[in-house]
């Protein structure tokens, strides 16, 4: 099977540790030689030393969404990824460099007896879109979820995002909820 990936067809291997079998491999082969990057993405849990790689695409998800969090918080999230309040899956080219990320953590639910699992934050550098990234970044998390006896994830997006919301219209259903944030000072 042939994929667009960026601006080439490229060659992918989704290479899974959450489990770890042949039957969950995938393979797109490239058409264009030399011109397509080969591209393998591992996911697997973020690791201390992908720290700098992370902060970079945390900056650029911010960035994307048009917010600048606090250093602190930054800080913070990223503590809580490795101390087991929230949770962070990478994936990694054939080279082990991060290309994609997704934080997601695990709450009561007051309409079940099992857990929520909400996937908070999920970013795919550009030059990896379009190459089935974001989609076993999400499949990651769903296994997690089952494996935890957790509900499946549910998410939220910006209605703006149609790219990511193709994809997400392919995966999961849009319950047709809308998200409201308290403010004590509204506008007049």
């Amino acid at each position: 099977m042939l994929r667009a990936c960026g601006k080439h067809t490229t060659k992918l291997e989704v290479i899974d540790s959450l489990p770890s079998d042949e039957s969950s491999k995938r393979v797109i082969t490239s058409e264009h030689g030399t011109q397509a990057s080969s591209l393998i993405f591992q996911i697997a849990p973020l690791q201390l030393t992908e720290r700098v790689r992370w902060q970079q695409l945390w900056t650029e998800y911010q960035l994307f969404y048009r917010v600048a969090l606090p250093a602190a918080v930054t800080e913070s999230t990223w503590q809580r990824l490795h101390n087991g309040r929230a949770y962070g899956l990478g994936a990694r080219d054939a080279e082990g460099e991060l290309q994609g990320i997704v934080h997601f953590l695990f709450h009561e639910d007051t309409w079940s007896t099992a857990p929520a699992c909400y996937l908070q934050d999920l970013f795919v550098d550009p030059r990896a879109r379009g190459c089935g990234c974001a989609r076993r970044l999400i499949e990651a998390v769903a296994q997690s979820a089952k494996a935890a006896g957790a509900n499946e994830p549910y998410w939220l997006t910006h209605e703006t995002n149609g790219t990511a919301r193709n994809l997400y219209d392919r995966l999961a259903k849009n319950q047709g909820f809308i998200q409201y944030v308290y403010s004590s000072v509204l506008p007049d």
